[in-house]
């Protein structure tokens, strides 16, 4: 609410006092978008269970309007949540019907960049502000902005949504109110047309709840739809609601404005008690707690074909076997439009049924402004944010791929350095390992007598960088999951783009922490003081470490975390049986050589082993009678190494690397489609 500024104005005589009101909150800086009205007819969804297939939604159908707060009710298990994902989108398969957007067929591809989810979840980047976020936000979305232009857009609506004094606050230190204020923010940056809304007030208190509806009613009277799934609301919130959508076993029980619908079930002689709430009366009929009465209810509402407006008669009451097909579910919208302009007397003309529909929707638009005085500059001034014209092709991004990569790779990278478990905590591990196998091997490497022990240093350098870079990732990529569900599905970036930098952001600090640990076992162990042995050796740990963190990435992209954690370690165990350090090439039966090829581990071994004991490394030193690996070409004929070359073990990695990078984006793209 707006509030008023006193302005003191003193003379010699008296004191005047004039009351100056402080201008509306108004989003006027969001570009403009189309409107956007749907209706869906005979929707089905079937979901298989093993060999049986379970119907969730019954051939429903339904039209929902811009400029109205639209709520989905039912009871558990009703099919609400289903509905609003197929009418986002987010579900495609097992699904058969028509949904029309403004009186269209919809356009998929284009339909999803007019409209946005909000899922019941908060899935915000813990480690960013409230204004970083937001930058991100109009970079990806309306990055053809100016600088300046981006900017006002992100203070308006912080401003609005009453987060402009949290602008340096951490995500993570927001109340649950803040957060899907926050959330709503983002999405609001491109202005869709069309918002959707899982439960927007699960877990928030009455006041937060409150203040949450209020938004969303706002945002629809500006011109946008707006549409929620809500459980149970209370007698206040239900107020606050246009247009009711009500569901009860996979059907639809009713269909109209919130102030119809007690007069609409006294009709069918269920009557709401006094001072009983609406919303939890009609839920409590759809479960069967005043007898059976969902198949009166589909038959009267038609299964959504019958729209309950005020200013129109409710419809004759018949047992209807059948359901009209697409066609004539249009033409019934379009009569019930029809009559309805007529019932409200409107005087203006109109010529052909685009302006009658047109002139319905702007009667209903300022009569939701009228009913509340107060809102009404808002409505007209959020208005001109959208226009009535049908969707032109739309940009499938705010931004080119390319720039999508810096700026994903920007926050990766500043994500990255405030996360306590991915810096801070491994490069302690780094250091203190690498201090503790430094001082346990201290001096042995150039010691003949001590060769084999060196070899089982060598191995150990391969398991510590193999299980540091793989269990990190597995531990933190599927935490980004949530995250990309969302952002991926309301066409924030690219799938490409984001991977490409979430994959790239984390190699420069492993690179740090690789060099940190190799620097001081290398010389704390004695291998040999050669710069040119030194990065060769540095090279093949590098590049295990890299594979080894590619293993994660496609474990973590194709499995949760609990089963990553468990099963990475275990197909791990044949990498490291076939690395050469316990069975030497030439013992392995032939029947099993092959898999020696797909051992990353023994590459980085062979590799390390090439590096230290290869290329006419000079005799060791020994210190007592008899010493076998004396020279250094007796070690790799015992591992069988002697004719190996380091150039093919780099290059294996390096082959390695990019079919696992490749895998993973494979399987993380078979991941976001399934989880639809």
């Amino acid at each position: 609410m707006a509030t008023d500024n006193l302005l003191l104005k003193t003379t010699s005589t008296d004191v005047k006092v004039q009351i100056v009101s402080t201008p509306k909150k108004n989003l006027t800086h969001l570009p403009k978008r189309p409107k956007v009205d749907l209706a869906f007819s005979n929707l089905k969804y079937v979901v298989k269970q093993g060999k049986t297939e379970k119907v969730i939604l019954r051939n429903v159908s339904g039209h929902i309007r811009s400029g109205e707060l639209c709520a989905i009710m039912g009871p558990s298990g009703a099919g609400k949540s289903t509905l609003l994902n197929i009418l986002t989108g987010y579900k495609t398969e097992g699904m058969s019907g028509q949904i029309l957007m403004n009186d269209a067929d919809r356009d998929l591809g284009q339909f999803r960049k007019l409209s946005a989810y909000i899922m019941q979840d908060n899935q915000l980047h813990a480690n960013l502000t409230v204004d970083e976020a937001m930058s991100v936000a109009a970079k990806l979305k309306i990055g053809d902005k100016p600088v300046h232009e981006r900017e006002a857009v992100i203070t308006e609506i912080l401003d609005t949504l009453g987060l402009i004094d949290h602008r340096k606050t951490m995500t993570s230190g927001l109340s649950g109110g803040q957060k899907k204020r926050l959330s709503i923010a983002l999405e609001l940056v491109s202005n869709p047309p069309i918002m959707f809304f899982d439960e927007p007030t699960s877990g928030l208190d009455s006041s937060s709840c409150f203040q949450c509806i209020s938004l969303l009613k706002t945002l629809a009277k500006g011109g946008r739809t707006i549409i929620c799934t809500i459980h149970q609301p209370s007698a206040r919130l239900f107020e606050m609601f246009d247009q009711l959508y009500t569901l009860a076993d996979g059907q639809c029980v009713y269909q109209g404005s919130t102030n119809q619908l007690v007069p609409f079930l006294g009709s069918l002689g269920l009557q709401c008690p006094a001072y009983h709430n609406p919303a939890s009366y009609i839920i409590e009929v759809a479960c069967g707690e005043y007898g059976d009465h969902t198949r009166k209810l589909v038959c009267a509402i038609d299964n959504g074909k019958h729209d309950i407006r005020e200013g129109l008669p409710f419809p004759e009451f018949k047992v209807n076997d059948g359901l009209n097909n697409a066609e004539q579910f249009e033409k019934d919208n379009l009569n019930s439009l029809i009559i309805n302009k007529l019932a409200k007397g409107s005087s203006n003309s109109s010529n052909g049924t685009n302006n009658i529909l047109s002139d319905s929707y702007n009667n209903h638009d300022l009569k939701a402004a009228v009913s509340d005085g107060t809102e009404l500059e808002k409505v007209n001034v959020n208005s001109a944010l959208l226009n009535n014209a049908m969707p032109v092709k739309q940009p499938r991004y705010g931004n080119s791929e390319f720039q999508q990569f810096f700026i994903i790779l920007k926050r990766a990278l500043l994500f990255s350095m405030r996360d306590w478990t991915l810096m801070y905590l491994r490069l302690f591990a780094h250091l203190l390992v690498g201090v503790l196998i430094g001082a346990l091997y201290f001096k042995i490497g150039n010691d003949g007598a001590k060769v084999l022990s060196n070899l089982g240093f060598l191995f150990f350098n391969m398991l510590f960088l193999m299980y540091t870079s793989m269990t990190i990732t597995i531990l933190s990529f599927p935490l980004e999951m949530p995250v990309l569900l969302k952002e991926h599905f309301n066409r924030w970036y690219s799938l490409r783009s984001y991977y490409l930098a979430i994959t790239i952001s984390d190699m420069p600090f492993q690179t740090v922490f690789c060099i940190a640990y190799v620097t001081i076992v290398y010389y704390m162990t004695a291998q040999p003081p050669d710069m040119q042995r030194y990065g060769m050796f540095l090279l093949a740990c590098l590049l295990v470490s890299f594979v080894a963190q590619s293993v994660g990435l496609v474990v973590g992209a194709a499995m949760n975390v609990q089963n990553g954690v468990f099963l990475a370690p275990v197909m791990s165990v044949p990498f490291l049986l076939f690395s050469g350090f316990f069975v030497s090439f030439d013992a392995i039966p032939i029947y099993l050589r092959w898999i020696t090829y797909l051992s990353y581990i023994r590459y980085g071994f062979e590799g390390t082993a090439l590096a230290t004991y290869g290329f006419d490394r000079p005799k060791l030193d020994c210190f007592i009678k008899y010493c076998h690996f004396k020279k250094p070409k007796t070690t790799l004929e015992e591992l069988d190494m002697h004719n190996s070359s380091y150039l093919v073990d780099v290059l294996a990695l390096v082959a390695i690397f990019f079919f696992l990078r490749i895998a993973a984006f494979l399987f993380l793209k078979w991941k976001l489609k399934s989880n639809r």
